[in-house]
């Protein structure tokens, strides 16, 4: 490099002016109306639900739940403590939250094991069974309800946590099979190599190395797992009677009994704030997790 190169690179960059500031910050103006009001959009709902959760039995059904603002007398979480007092409700909380967990960690261990087998290990067929995994992904769960009804009849296991765990977790290994394998791939070999000639064992290396460096992956996937799960109302009801999540258990309440909001209400919330807190806890990894594998 010349001095006189190395002069130029050591000035200090002009500072913008102000009206190249305003003209940048009113160039994206429109992006962030856009982005404010989509997201007042998905609040106002949100905030709704909540509000009218508030409102007393006697209430409820004849106050909007905007007039909270002008009357904060009215709010009470009365109704909270009642549906945490209702056996129905607890208890389709509690099976919720055990048939979310289960099928969520039980995917996500098994497709951990699988990605990295197709990712880094070589054994007679692994392409095509790839290709059947990626296949797997079209394929609705609304045509296997029947013929696993009859399975689940057979085996002896209908209207279980089990059954509704399995379930989760045959519908969710092609997608994250998918998504684990193309993180995964990603991975430098060459800390592989490395690792192998060290004396690491696969086993070591997927715990120790693969596990640690896919975390992003495996944040996201667990997102993914456990709001399709959480939020699942179609194979409960098609596969549970007793055994009924929280969704079901909401359904049934509204279906009985049409006007019964001081119940529905603070039951609805509750569902819709747990995974609300599950992605925000993991949503640093969420944008990751999404672009796995689409750079090379």
């Amino acid at each position: 490099m010349t001095a006189a190169a190395a002069e130029v690179e050591s000035r200090p960059v002009a500072g913008e002016s102000v009206a190249t500031k305003i003209l940048r910050v009113l160039g994206k103006a429109p992006v962030h109306f856009v982005l404010v009001l989509v997201g007042l959009l998905w609040l106002v709902p949100t905030l709704g639900l909540f509000l009218t959760s508030l409102f007393s039995a006697t209430d409820v059904n004849s106050l909007g739940w905007w007039e909270i603002f002008s009357k904060p007398s009215l709010a009470t979480f009365q109704n909270y403590q009642e549906i945490w007092h209702n056996q129905s409700i607890r208890s389709a909380f509690w099976t919720t939250v055990w048939i979310s967990l289960g099928g969520t960690f039980l995917p996500i261990i098994i497709a951990a094991l699988a990605g990295y087998a197709f990712a880094w290990l070589e054994f007679p067929g692994r392409d095509w069974l790839f290709v059947l995994v990626i296949a797997l992904l079209v394929v609705p769960l609304q045509m296997a309800l029947i013929p696993m009804f009859r399975l689940y009849s057979d085996l002896g296991i209908f209207d279980t946590v089990l059954s509704l765990v399995l379930f989760h977790t045959a519908f969710g290994l092609p997608f994250a099979i998918f998504l684990l394998r193309n993180f995964f791939i990603g991975i430098p070999k060459e800390l592989l190599e490395a690792a192998r000639i060290d004396g690491a064992s696969e086993i070591r290396i997927f715990l120790r190395l693969i596990l640690p460096l896919g975390l992003p992956a495996i944040a996201s996937l667990a997102i993914f797992q456990f709001l399709w799960t959480w939020n699942d109302l179609l194979v409960a009801l098609s596969l549970a009677r007793d055994t009924q999540p929280l969704t079901v258990a909401i359904f049934s309440q509204l279906r009985q009994f049409g006007n019964n909001l001081e119940l529905i209400a603070p039951a609805s919330f509750v569902s819709l704030i747990v995974p609300l807190a599950v992605f925000f806890a993991f949503q640093r990894y969420f944008v990751q997790g999404l672009l796995a594998g689409s750079v090379k």
